[in-house]
């Protein structure tokens, strides 16, 4: 395995693995003979590892040394440079048909709408066409910026559904929708024939939950519409993906699929600036791992693309405050929403909207007090 770079938010730290005696000797040699009162902190915790930790500013003036020394290695040259400018960007804008949504600004957030009769959240409530559309309406009542339409429950353990019957729960509801809400609408869905039909609908984004890996036209399709795109992490299927799920590293692993789910989709025609990435909390998953990705949400930031995290009402939540009615985790939804935004996400995909938004709007306004200060 070859150099990897890791930065998180504490004090902006870039962690360089997987490096060799000779690389990390040539590092201390760049970065190790200023001796001014505000130079970055630079330590070797272990055999291949080099870190450095300062504000941003102080990083880029050791990337611009780094890229200036004739015996840099360019492979950590370009990640550096790269990741680093990722990771401190939020000027993100997505354009959805006739809306463009400007997630520099503030958190947005993004209603779930079940139309099945086996959501593990609302016990397939709005399974109804009728139901669905009320449903939607009283999300963009509260604030919704976005409708997520999911016709197949991707519950773990649920089995796969047929494109018949995906398409006939939700094509009526968003045809209605389109045609009557002013928001965008996003397809749930990892079928590229499902995805085509709900974009000839009216949706303008598709949220796949396989981060294109279980049908191979997704990306096509979704490039031929100009459509915008969700990847999302998952490890097995959702019949199979919570039995005994192990990695090496989470965040790691998870954001190497999301960088490759990146390339898939850019190469297929879609354009980058439209694509989002989820880390798939609860997909393959255990409760260590989601608390994990929690904690280090921030660190995909580094993938360049805006963040986009589905915790409400999980179960994970319920195993961590022992509550096993999924409508009955407000609490602990809204406390991974509020660290979640805290780490770096842009969108937050909830069930209870009215809530979430008063939570996205509390912690932006904490955030952009301290950033201001």
């Amino acid at each position: 395995m070859g150099p990897a770079l890791r930065i998180t938010r504490d004090a902006l730290t870039v962690t360089l693995s997987g490096l060799s005696a000779d690389d990390i000797a040539l590092l201390q040699k760049i970065f190790l003979v200023s001796d001014r009162p505000d130079r970055p902190g630079f330590e070797i915790p272990e055999p291949g590892v080099f870190t450095i930790r300062g504000s941003a500013h102080q990083l880029r003036i050791c990337h611009e040394r780094l890229s200036r020394h004739p015996q840099a290695p360019r492979g950590i040259c370009s990640l550096f440079s790269s990741q680093l400018d990722n990771y401190l960007r939020s000027d993100y804008k997505i354009a959805l048909r006739d809306t463009v949504l400007d997630l520099g600004s503030r958190t947005h957030v993004m209603g779930v709408l079940n139309v099945t009769p086996d959501s593990f959240s609302d016990g397939g409530r709005y399974a109804s066409a009728d139901r669905a559309v009320e449903h939607a309406r009283e999300m963009a009542a509260q604030g919704a910026d976005l409708i997520d339409i999911g016709g197949e429950s991707t519950r773990p353990g649920a089995d796969p559904l047929s494109e018949e019957e995906e398409l006939r729960r939700i094509l009526p509801v968003i045809e209605r929708l389109a045609a009557e809400l002013p928001l965008p609408l996003s397809v749930d869905t990892y079928k590229a024939s499902v995805a085509e039909h709900a974009l000839k609908a009216g949706a303008s984004l598709v949220n796949d939950i396989s981060g294109l890996r279980f049908s191979p036209d997704m990306a096509r399709v979704i490039a031929d519409h100009g459509a915008a795109l969700v990847i999302m992490h998952i490890k097995g299927t959702p019949r199979d993906m919570q039995q005994d799920p192990v990695y090496t590293d989470v965040v790691r692993e998870i954001g190497s699929f999301l960088a490759e789910g990146i390339e898939i989709a850019v190469r297929a025609g879609v354009d980058r600036e439209k694509i989002m990435v989820d880390p798939g909390i609860g997909f393959g998953k255990t409760v260590e791992h989601n608390l994990a990705i929690l904690d280090r949400l921030d660190e995909f930031r580094t993938l360049g693309r805006p963040i986009l995290i589905g915790t409400s009402r999980k179960r994970f939540i319920g195993s961590v405050l022992d509550i096993p009615q999924p409508d009955q985790r407000l609490e602990g939804t809204a406390a991974t929403v509020a660290l979640a935004i805290e780490r770096g996400v842009k969108i937050v995909r909830v069930h209870d909207v009215a809530q979430m938004v008063k939570v996205a709007q509390m912690t932006d306004a904490i955030l952009k007090s301290v950033h201001s200060s």
